[in-house]
């Protein structure tokens, strides 16, 4: 039987969830466990969306509802590499999880921390000759941490994908930054910088292509009548996020960022870019602020691929089919239930989406 299950680990991508639940990241989480081509090793915490401790608490939640409490959750960095922390409660409910107030999980505590894991972990399977990838869908603190501690082993890091950043559009927590970034921009910048004397390329999937992904009440009411177990779970945790959505945007719906990395990961046709040098402002009004260098004025060596265009249907075909357990082919998604926001021409204004 272990041989058996061995197979089955070397047949699927191998991948660490760095996150900050988070409402999106629940969903990004729910997504990538309903994926057979992925394998997830384990789930790593960092403070950003929610504290710590309290993200913590909604990954076993999510991972309770998943039926999947044998995925290990490891707390990581409870404060950015330098500046002071700013969490996103007011995004995402006083609980994190969109003011669901779901039960706790008790116990399920790891012996090791979030960095000594990913360490341990990612040097493990590069030796065995499987590979390990990160999707980074918080603040990248953890990531920095491990330059710090482990070098090596963030070079063993197979493929990198982080939702974070913005090119061409608007920030959503000052007028340039996207909030993972903005909530640790020295990490960032750490990253971006250590990816570039590496040689190395990170998957930016930043506000330009996770803006279009929007979860309508259309869809979710499709999901209830698709699978109501599932669905009720996803209006529980999204209610929060809708209201928070229509206050700020005049939204009927809300923005699921996450989930689109994680899909992206899985199935690369989703999304299209540009790659490019990319450097992280740290300080000033533009902290946070990804510079990308899309014309090469620096010539320097490109070390970010920069998404740029998403196949929203395709998307949602993926995320419904997944989370669902339907295939692809029995969904009837119209245009009233899949609406792209850049098709729109009613524009948004005011404060957007963490």
């Amino acid at each position: 039987m272990e041989n058996v299950r061995e197979q089955r680990q070397s047949t699927k991508k191998h991948v660490i969830i760095d996150c900050d639940p988070g409402i999106d990241d629940s969903l990004a989480i729910m997504l990538a466990l309903s994926m057979e081509e992925l394998w997830v090793e384990g789930i790593t915490i960092v403070c950003g969306n929610s504290p710590v401790e309290m993200g913590f608490g909604n990954a076993k939640k999510v991972l309770k509802q998943m039926d999947r409490l044998d995925i290990p959750v490891f707390q990581g960095e409870a404060q950015p590499l330098k500046r002071e922390y700013v969490n996103a409660l007011d995004t995402h409910g006083e609980d994190g999880l969109g003011e669901s107030f779901l039960p706790e999980v008790p116990g399920y505590g790891q012996s090791l921390d979030a960095v000594s894991f990913m360490s341990e972990r990612i040097r493990s399977l590069s030796e065995k000759g499987n590979g390990c990838s990160v999707i980074a869908l918080g603040p990248m603190t953890n990531l920095a941490r491990l330059i710090q501690r482990d070098g090596e082993a963030f070079s063993m890091i197979d493929e990198l994908v982080s939702m974070g950043g913005s090119f061409r559009n608007h920030g959503n927590c000052s007028p340039v930054a996207e909030y993972n970034y903005w909530a640790d921009p020295d990490a960032a910048a750490l990253v971006y910088d250590t990816a570039y004397r590496t040689g190395r390329e990170i998957a930016m999937v930043g506000l330009d292509v996770t803006r279009r992904i929007v979860l309508t009440p259309d869809l979710l009411e499709y999901m209830k009548r698709l699978k109501p177990e599932t669905g009720r779970f996803v209006q529980a945790i999204t209610k929060f996020y809708y209201d928070f959505h229509w206050k700020w945007e005049h939204l009927i719906g809300c923005v699921i960022n996450d989930p689109l990395a994680v899909a992206y990961f899985a199935d690369r046709s989703l999304c299209g870019g540009i790659r490019a040098y990319t450097a992280v402002e740290t300080g000033g009004i533009s902290m946070g602020q990804t510079v990308v260098d899309s014309m090469s004025f620096y010539k320097k060596r490109p070390n970010a691929l920069v998404l740029t265009q998403v196949d929203v249907r395709g998307f949602f075909r993926l995320f419904l089919s997944r989370i669902l357990g339907i295939p692809e082919e029995e969904l009837d998604l119209t245009d009233q239930l899949v609406r792209d926001p850049a098709q729109s021409t009613e524009g948004t204004g005011g404060r957007d989406i963490i």
